[in-house]
């Protein structure tokens, strides 16, 4: 079963990113952040951990306000260093584990945390600032990461409290994965800072120095305070260090430090800190709670394959069949419609579509498709663009004629689709689907 081996708390300011880039190790102001970093490398080459779960805060990089959510879990496959503004760092791309992730997603959805799920976002600095110094990553990087995304930025924000919740709620689900993984929780953030406003410079040494006591010895006093409390203690944009009760949720209740160093080079309390647990683990006891869980995780779906004709959009065939879904995502751009339907073949090639995924849409085969793993409200919309009603996508799917499927129906005469233009197109239909 995989196993939480320790865990790393780190700023992520981007200046550890910058003094990096820069060649700045021997330089006097930013030697010191090099030096605080050098035990951690050395921790984890002597750890091989195969996964590393960063838990980070997005800076309006890859999230924007359209569509902001408390906690975002990554279940790709491989992430891209973002863009924010001045070009990509000149950093490969790193992979992601998707299996564990899809796991831990499912996991903490059963324990009643509202988790939302990405894929290709490219992570900005949040992630790859702290990433960077802490693995090798010249000749590729030496395993993969699960990106759990804070959303820290508007408020209301999630908790101290339930952001320690949701740390204990990793545990189990990491510790219930079948697959024997060794994993380490990284929490990113900086320590005392303020961006903003005449407050801008604000820090608060002693305060970061209690903070990181408290966090080893009584999280539980951490996760009382506001965030009004963190913001007076320690700058408002210092709320990110409620990411750091997740990591330390994470671990058993009693943790040894092997390394902790702090440094105050400019706006941010940049700290790095390693712990391990105190207690081996009794292995028998946490197999028979493994069991208990995946069992739990186990209980919404139970039963679910004995529906006929039911195919679950699942987290992992949102992973398998990711390019196909997104291909089809695209006809609610009317650009990519016009596309679509003068020159299919083109828009294919340009999405790199398998021989099969392009038959069975160039065929308008809905039942193969919804085998396949398109979720069906992609297939209402290409309807939509081809001139297809529901009704006979309905029909396709049973096996049916429109006629037979009509039947069942109790207003056996209604035809429609998404389409905008509903009300024009319902007169051109055909028996067959077409217009």
């Amino acid at each position: 079963m995989a196993n939480i081996v320790g865990a790393i708390a780190t700023s992520h300011t981007p200046t550890i990113g910058f003094a990096l880039d820069a060649n700045k190790q021997h330089d006097q102001v930013w030697a010191p952040i090099f030096k605080a970093y050098e035990p951690v490398q050395q921790w984890l080459k002597e750890k091989q951990p195969d996964v590393l779960l960063v838990v980070y805060n997005d800076h309006v990089t890859s999230f924007f306000f359209d569509h902001y959510s408390a906690f975002a879990l990554g279940v790709g496959d491989q992430y891209q260093v973002a863009d924010e503004g001045g070009g990509a760092r000149k950093l490969p791309p790193v992979g992601g584990h998707a299996a564990l992730a899809r796991h831990i997603g499912s996991s903490l959805m059963a324990d009643e945390f509202d988790m939302s799920f990405f894929q290709q976002k490219p992570l900005d600095h949040g992630c790859f600032s702290p990433l960077s110094m802490l693995w090798e990553h010249q000749d590729g990087w030496p395993g993969q990461i699960i990106p759990l995304q804070v959303g820290v930025l508007q408020f209301p924000v999630p908790t101290a409290r339930r952001c320690y919740k949701l740390g204990q709620g990793l545990r189990r689900a990491i510790e219930s994965y079948p697959e024997d993984l060794d994993v380490v929780i990284v929490a990113t953030g900086g320590l005392s800072h303020q961006v903003h406003g005449e407050r801008a410079g604000f820090n608060n040494t002693p305060w970061d120095h209690q903070f990181l006591d408290l966090l080893q010895h009584d999280p539980e006093a951490l996760t009382r305070l506001t965030h009004a409390e963190l913001a007076t203690l320690g700058g408002l944009e210092s709320a990110e260090v409620i990411m750091w009760l997740i990591m330390r949720g994470a671990m058993p209740a009693g943790v040894n430090c092997l390394h902790r160093e702090y440094y105050l080079p400019s706006m941010t309390g940049i700290a790095v800190a390693v712990y391990e647990p105190a207690v081996a683990v009794d292995a028998t006891l946490q197999a028979a709670e493994k069991e208990r869980h995946l069992a739990h995780i186990a209980t919404q779906l139970d039963g679910i394959e004995k529906l006929a004709g039911t195919y679950p959009f699942t987290l992992e065939t949102s992973n398998r069949r990711y390019r196909i879904n997104r291909y089809l995502h695209q006809l609610i751009q009317p650009a990519f419609r016009e596309r679509f339907l003068a020159d299919p073949e083109l828009t294919f090639e340009e999405a790199g579509l398998s021989a099969e995924e392009r038959d069975m849409i160039s065929r308008r085969d809905w039942q193969a498709m919804i085998r396949y793993g398109v979720i069906f409200f992609l297939l209402e919309k290409m309807g939509a663009v081809v001139g297809v009603s529901n009704l006979h996508i309905y029909a396709a799917m049973r096996g049916q004629s429109l006629e037979d499927f009509q039947k069942t129906r109790n207003a056996p005469g209604a035809l429609y689709s998404v389409a905008g233009s509903a009300s024009d197109r319902a007169a051109d239909w055909d028996k067959t689907g077409t217009r």
